[in-house]
């Protein structure tokens, strides 16, 4: 006898409700969106790091202890034989051309320092260059093809 309503599918041999494709799609959809969500998290959180770390080398000073600092650092390294420091290190993005002068070996490189590699050059200017140091800056690394660190350097 044929039945009058829509037929009922037979029960599962797995027993109980069958997970559906719907389901499933859900699941897939629901974990995708979690982990973007968490990328999305995670970028946040670096960008206000490194918006963090860019505002304190644009406010950072010259400590109050930098000549014995300095003449420290100096005797050790010409004790090991050495003729130059790196001073500073920081990102190109942090210069006002993004590094292009210093990459380019411009003499008017020190015009494109920021913050604390500024206050350093000033410094350098004002109370080592008369004392017969040289300076020089250069491009450290190229991340993409594009410079990244820049590394400032006394020499003697």
């Amino acid at each position: 006898m044929p039945a009058d309503g829509p037929s009922t599918p037979p029960p599962s041999p797995l027993g109980g409700d069958l997970i559906t494709p719907r389901d499933l799609h859900a699941i897939t959809e629901a974990q995708e969106k979690a982990r973007l969500k968490e990328a999305q998290d995670l970028a946040k959180r670096k960008q206000e790091e490194q918006t963090a770390i860019h505002e304190a080398f644009m406010h950072q000073h010259i400590r109050p202890d930098a000549k014995e600092r300095f003449t420290r650092a100096v005797r050790t390294a010409a004790e090991r034989g050495e003729t130059e420091i790196e001073i500073v290190r920081f990102p190109s993005s942090y210069c006002s051309d993004g590094g292009r002068a210093i990459n380019n070996f411009e003499p008017d490189w020190p015009d494109s320092l920021t913050g604390f590699a500024r206050e350093v050059y000033d410094n350098y200017d004002r109370y080592l260059r008369p004392a017969g140091y040289k300076l020089r800056a250069q491009i450290l690394s190229y991340p993409g093809g594009m410079p990244g660190d820049v590394g400032v350097f006394l020499h003697w």
